[in-house]
């Protein structure tokens, strides 16, 4: 039950942040360190951060089964893998880069099991 809650719990934080950086990409731009160039960059924030996001948290919400929470769970778990290896690879080890790696390996596990 309460892994049940954490999940739906971890969808919606993935709905938010996607909510976030669709309504306020500068703001969104500024924590990845993502500088968009005019109209096109605001764009794909909007688009890639904000839409897919909303929609990856989404649909295991309106379609509840195992493989829609741990399709959303090994996406982060696969992200977070990346920017780990990232994190070291380009030297970008700053706080929002942990905050995010820590927050992708939780959000991971607990879609997962």
């Amino acid at each position: 039950m309460l892994l049940t809650v954490l999940q739906y719990i971890a969808c919606a934080l993935t709905v938010l942040v996607g909510a976030w950086s669709l309504f306020s990409p500068a703001s969104a731009g500024k924590f990845t360190g993502l500088t968009p160039e005019g109209g096109r960059g605001i764009t794909e924030i909007r688009a890639v951060l904000g839409m897919l996001f909303v929609a990856l948290g989404l649909f295991p919400i309106l379609f509840p089964a195992a493989a829609t929470f741990q399709m959303l769970g090994f996406a982060y778990l696969l992200v977070g893998i990346t920017r780990l290896i990232s994190i070291f690879v380009d030297k970008s080890g700053n706080q929002s880069n942990w905050v995010s790696v820590v927050s992708e390996f939780v959000l991971g596990i607990i879609l997962v099991l």
